[in-house]
């Protein structure tokens, strides 16, 4: 891991000329893994220049080879995979299952996005006017500024990389400093390799003490795409709306399973440990609470944590585990004092174990209301709350009384009536006899209210990372009035 030391800025790798030197460290064990000097002001500055002077060239590269680049990338993944693996466990503390998850979720978005350079359809429309023609033409936007997170650092860079690399667009990329390999210097490297022209993707490794705003304010990307808390991302909406740039907010869920009296709650009770466990519940798209109908309150709550102490949580390493530690201290001092006000509030234990270092064991709450903080705040970890509510108009109003409205799921004994509630919850997205962590590569991916703005997956990352241009011609003089 000590290779990683170098930013990759202007097509080389180099040493940032911040002020100070970061440490990678391990968040199971505290190792070091790797050391790097970071980034400045001047770096972004310079990392900015290289992709705008890149993309010039690159967005007059033929479609098809654009392509063939794109297909390099997902084949360099494939044969990287075990690699990649290892940098996930010790790096973000990824069991070896959410690693292989994550890979193949990023492998299925490069495979979408592989195909957008022969998608970047025009038309030719009729006019008002006699003897006009219009025509539309999507482009690429120019330069796009990615700042990902440390939950699934490859993944989630890869969302925003990879359409907008296959778009036409250069692109900069500010990794969370905890994940500063898998969320961006393995990127360099793997697209390095895949042949991109030099400069088109710089990774600036950096923090936000020492350059403050200057990765969003930099006047040459034209789009910000953001993945992270609600509270940062409202701070970038408000920079880029300043200097009139277009942004991508995919922020925060406090994502609801309803449980109706009808459902299968064997079914109900393994979606929601899946749901909230994988990854330590470190996944915007968690369930941050369970709202279940009082006639299979207690048969629920008795599975659920009969499958949840049988999840075994400790050292990533370890293939058994599945709930590794969180990626810092912080985090989970966070958690707990989450859970002890709502303890202090009525909540009780149906399960829980002991803390061990970063390592929070799975958590489950009875007794819950919707005003504790296990239920009104992102909890963003391996703990959850469960809220019983006496009929199905009830849950959907407790599952709405939240500022957040990202993912979700409702489990019913009909899957119409199912979808019926899923219409009434105000949420970009929701799954009926599932739970809320859904991810696919053609599929519109995104949020409402407190939980961001846009869409990625498909056609929808498609439109974020283009621009569209309309060309009239006048194909015969004109008739003026003066």
């Amino acid at each position: 891991m000590k290779k990683w030391d170098k930013q990759f800025i202007g097509g080389e790798w180099r040493d940032g000329k911040g002020q100070r030197v970061y440490e990678d460290k391990n968040p199971y064990n505290d190792e070091t893994l790797a050391e790097i000097r970071l980034a400045s002001s001047d770096d972004i500055d310079v990392a900015y220049r290289s992709a705008r002077d890149a993309q010039k060239k690159w967005e007059e590269v033929n479609a098809y080879d654009k392509v063939a680049v794109m297909e390099r990338a997902v084949d360099l993944v494939k044969q990287r995979r075990d690699e990649l693996v290892e940098i996930l466990i010790a790096e973000n503390g990824a069991s070896h299952t959410k690693a292989q998850i994550e890979i193949d979720g990023a492998i299925g978005i490069m495979k979408e996005a592989a195909t957008f350079p022969l998608r970047m359809h025009g038309k030719i429309m009729p006019s008002v006017i006699p003897g006009k023609e219009n025509r539309i033409y999507h482009n690429p936007a120019g330069v796009v500024g990615i700042i990902s997170p440390f939950n699934f650092p490859f993944h989630l860079t890869m969302r925003s990389l990879a359409p907008a690399l296959a778009a036409g667009n250069g692109v900069v990329i500010k990794p969370d400093l905890q994940t500063m390999i898998s969320g961006g210097l393995f990127m360099g490297k793997l697209f390095e390799d895949a042949g991109i022209p030099r400069g088109l993707l710089n990774i600036t490794v950096c923090s936000s003490s020492e350059i403050k705003d200057a990765f969003v304010e930099h006047p040459i990307p034209q789009i910000i795409s953001f993945t992270g808390s609600t509270p940062v991302g409202r701070h970038i909406g408000e920079l880029c709306g300043r200097h009139l740039k277009r942004v991508a907010l995919e922020l925060g869920g406090n994502n609801a399973m309803i449980v109706l009296k009808d459902a299968d709650v064997e079914k109900a009770a393994g979606s929601a440990a899946f749901g909230k466990f994988l990854n330590a519940g470190q996944i915007c798209m968690s369930l941050n609470r369970i709202i279940v109908e009082r006639p299979v309150y207690e048969e629920f709550v008795k599975v659920l944590v009969e499958k949840a102490s049988q999840i075994k949580y400790g050292d990533p390493a370890d293939r058994d585990v599945v709930v590794g530690p969180l990626i810092n201290n912080k985090q989970v001092g966070r958690i707990q004092d989450l859970v002890d006000k709502s303890i202090e509030m009525g909540a009780r234990y149906a399960l829980r174990g002991d803390t061990k270092g970063n390592v929070f064991p799975p958590t489950i709450l009875v007794d819950v209301t919707n005003d504790m903080p296990i239920a009104q705040e992102e909890i963003f970890g391996p703990a959850v709350g469960i809220i019983v509510v006496d009929d199905e108009l009830e849950a959907i109003k407790v599952a709405n009384d939240s500022e957040y409205g990202l993912s979700g799921a409702v489990h019913a004994g009909s899957i119409e009536h199912g979808v019926e509630v899923a219409k009434q919850i105000v949420t970009g997205m929701i799954h009926v006899n599932d739970q809320g962590v859904n991810d696919e590569p053609i599929v519109a991916f995104g949020g409402e209210k407190a939980s961001g703005l846009g869409r990625y997956g498909g056609e929808w990352a498609l439109h974020e990372f283009t621009t569209t241009k309309w060309i009239s011609v006048q194909t015969m003089p004109r008739e003026y009035p003066f």
